[in-house]
């Protein structure tokens, strides 16, 4: 009875006054492994709030209320969250920009090393052959020596990724939390209300997805172990040969490449980062347009990315970012057209999430197979236009039989895959 009677609320799943556990009585608060904190008074629990130092307190409770709910929507605790966050955009904004001088003097150090290196290069290519190169010569050399250098490409990756994006974030919103009043603190209710009850929801199919790439990342790590030690465990994992998206073979009749590389990495930075998003996004797909859904949309944009990038990229191909960008895709239109469903800033945030991977994938052009990434990008956009007409109610679409069957037969094909690209790299 529960569960119809909030399916048919005139309000979205999170926002509905169930959506989070009862309140156990008093005052309290539970923090992000989910364990309980009882509290004697509204003194005690702002001192809670006001003291975290790391957003551990994700829901609280008071004797007024009969479920728990968000720090922001109890009154009296406006101070202290002005406090907390006031601290953890400071800590946040130090630790990036450290991180940032850090990485920025690595991109440096070496960005000279090789430049001096190419400078030198021009001179003794000048004085074997018996000609005389100019200093503008040289300097063009070197320079284009930089650019050409793999080491100097992969640190401007790894410096836009770990460095810059994380500190123009935590600069921004250290800049929105000076102008934080009550009232921007109710507009920040909605997203926040959306993000948590979200992280609170169970999502079985994704980790299944988890589990398959984990496994798959396994048999490479044992495989490149055997092949080339204990350095296989950074850079250079085994099996694109034998399962990756290697374009020759596959236009060749190994068609099957075209399924088994999804679950293949090129290395630990790609793997984790895949694994984050997908945790995210494909909880995010599961929860809101049900599960059939997940694999069906994977399968689709891994397929479309994977054709674009074997029509228009010579080089091999591994990872799952077709799939990923498939269901980024798919969220940008679906949630577009169910507009109801999830807060206008939360979806912004998806469409940020789209700009921020064409940058690194400018800044990474060489090393990343952004025609994977705009193939699966656009098949998840155009199966969510196909499949899920618009609608104005906040109330979650159902599966059909028809979605599930599909469903369940994409998701053979996926974990069919998963096992032959691990038993091709474990038979190495």
């Amino acid at each position: 009875m529960t569960d119809t009677i909030q399916e048919n609320s005139d309000s979205p799943v999170w926002a509905r006054q169930d959506a989070f556990p009862p309140a156990p009585g008093g005052w309290g608060w539970i923090d992000s492994k989910r364990k309980s904190h009882a509290c004697d008074s509204l003194e005690s629990l702002a001192a809670a709030i006001r003291d975290d130092r790391d957003a551990s307190v994700t829901l609280v409770w008071a004797p007024a209320h009969s479920r728990m709910m968000l720090p922001e929507e109890l009154a009296g605790m406006g101070d202290a969250l002005r406090t907390a966050r006031a601290r953890w955009s400071r800590d946040d904004l130090d630790d990036a920009t450290h991180r940032l001088r850090r990485f920025g003097m690595m991109l440096l150090g070496l960005s000279a090393y090789v430049f001096y290196g190419g400078f030198v290069l021009a001179g003794k290519l000048a004085a074997q052959s018996g000609t005389t190169v100019e200093l503008s010569q040289r300097l063009k050399f070197a320079t284009r020596a930089v650019l050409d250098s793999t080491p100097c490409g992969l640190a401007l990756l790894m410096f836009v990724i770990f460095a810059f994006i994380p500190w123009y974030q935590a600069r921004k919103r250290r800049q929105e939390l000076a102008g934080w009043t009550e009232g921007g603190m109710a507009e920040l209710v909605p997203t926040l209300r959306f993000e948590t009850w979200l992280d609170w929801q169970k999502a079985p199919l994704t980790k299944v997805f988890l589990g398959l790439i984990g496994l798959v990342a396994v048999a490479q790590i044992l495989s490149g172990l055997k092949a080339a030690g204990w350095s296989s465990l950074i850079h250079n994992w085994d099996g694109t040969a034998t399962a990756g998206l290697v374009k020759e073979h596959y236009f060749h009749g190994e068609w099957w490449r075209l399924f088994t590389a999804p679950f293949l990495h090129g290395n630990v930075v790609h793997f984790l980062m895949n694994a984050a998003a997908l945790a995210y996004l494909g909880k995010r797909v599961e929860v809101f347009a049900r599960w059939p859904h997940l694999p069906l949309v994977f399968l689709f944009a891994a397929c479309v990315g994977g054709e674009a990038s074997a029509r228009f990229v010579a080089a091999p191909s591994v990872g799952a970012s077709g799939g990923l960008m498939g269901w980024l895709g798919f969220l940008l239109v679906f949630e577009t057209l169910h507009a109801r469903l999830v807060p206008r800033q939360a979806r912004r945030r998806l469409a940020a999430g789209v700009l921020l991977t064409a940058l690194i994938g400018l800044v990474g052009y060489r090393y990343i197979d952004n025609l994977a990434h705009a193939g699966g990008l656009l098949a998840g956009m155009l199966y969510a236009a196909i499949v899920f007409p618009a609608s104005s109610s906040p109330v979650r679409p159902r599966s059909t039989i028809t979605d599930r069957v599909a469903g369940v037969a994409a998701l053979a094909v996926l974990i069919a895959a998963a096992l032959f690209a691990g038993w091709r790299v474990a038979a190495l």
